[in-house]
């Protein structure tokens, strides 16, 4: 069996191949596809062989699958515009006969009102009409993305925003990770929709209460509304798209779109998913 991880230059894919090798997959098995294949050079030190693989040059994707049993298709990373990366990639992979899909989608992808979520939607609607034989990965938020907050909470002792009191189910990149890693490893999956969520989920103000353990000082949440908290990103030096773009992506949030939990990813893991602080601490060691 011959895995291709795409994106393998970035966090997650890279993620992804470490836990496929810590699960005894060969090295040889694997092809870790990046845009920038220097990125991957410690991968190839181990024996794993990189390709180019950018979901904008569809003459690199043919090529790179040849082969290729399964993949692991990581979304792109920029909103509103990867949805015709990902169309290339499926194309391939139909092309060149890939004998099964994975897809790393978003929590409740079909039904959620989060500004993120037509891009998977339409994705998993792509992978569903080529035919190929897929498993659709829905993770819900990474711990990670809160990372900035708490640096910054680190200095001013608030994390601010305008969810409110909602939930939030998130876990971290390196569980979502090693979920993946299981899928692709193991049969079974074909046909599955997976919803992807830490085993807890938290408010902002237990969020703020984590992130007091993590830097060792007391962190306040600041509920704030979302014109205040757009102004405030703006005075803070954002563009004013990009402050409507994180507004709106709160005010899903707010709506309780990422607030869902379901126990498939532990089961997948075989054990409880990492704990919030645990995660954060794992992420920013110098704060531990």
């Amino acid at each position: 069996m011959t895995i291709l991880v795409t994106a393998a230059g970035g966090q997650f894919g890279h993620l992804v191949i470490d836990a496929l090798l810590r699960r005894g997959v060969a090295p040889e098995e694997i092809v870790a596809g990046a845009r920038t294949v220097s990125k991957a050079d410690d991968l190839a030190a181990q024996g794993v062989r990189v390709v180019p693989f950018d979901y904008d040059t569809p003459e690199s994707l043919v090529a790179a699958l040849d082969g290729v049993d399964t993949l692991l298709l990581v979304s792109g990373s920029e909103p509103g515009a990867r949805l015709a990366g990902h169309r290339n990639v499926i194309a391939a992979a139909k092309e060149g006969g890939v004998g099964r899909l994975v897809y790393t989608s978003l929590a409740q992808a079909d039904t959620s009102t989060l500004v993120l979520a037509p891009d998977h939607a339409a994705t998993e609607e792509a992978i569903a009409e080529s035919g190929i034989p897929s498993t659709i990965l829905r993770n819900n938020w990474y711990i990670e993305n809160y990372l900035p907050n708490v640096s910054r909470a680190a200095e001013t002792g608030v994390i601010a925003s305008s969810v409110g009191d909602a939930r939030v189910a998130a876990a971290a990149r390196a569980d979502y990770a090693e979920a993946a890693a299981v899928v692709v490893t193991e049969e079974g999956h074909e046909g599955r929709v997976y919803e992807l969520t830490g085993d807890r989920a938290f408010t902002y103000a237990e969020l703020a209460a984590a992130a007091s353990q993590v830097v060792g000082r007391d962190v306040a949440f600041v509920s704030m509304d979302r014109e205040a908290f757009e102004k405030a990103m703006t005075e803070a030096g954002l563009d004013a798209g990009t402050a409507g773009f994180v507004g709106e992506l709160e005010a899903g949030i707010a709506r309780g779109d990422l607030a869902q939990v379901d126990p498939t990813l532990a089961r997948l893991l075989g054990r409880p998913t990492t704990g919030l602080v645990e995660a954060l601490r794992a992420a920013l060691p110098t704060r531990a």
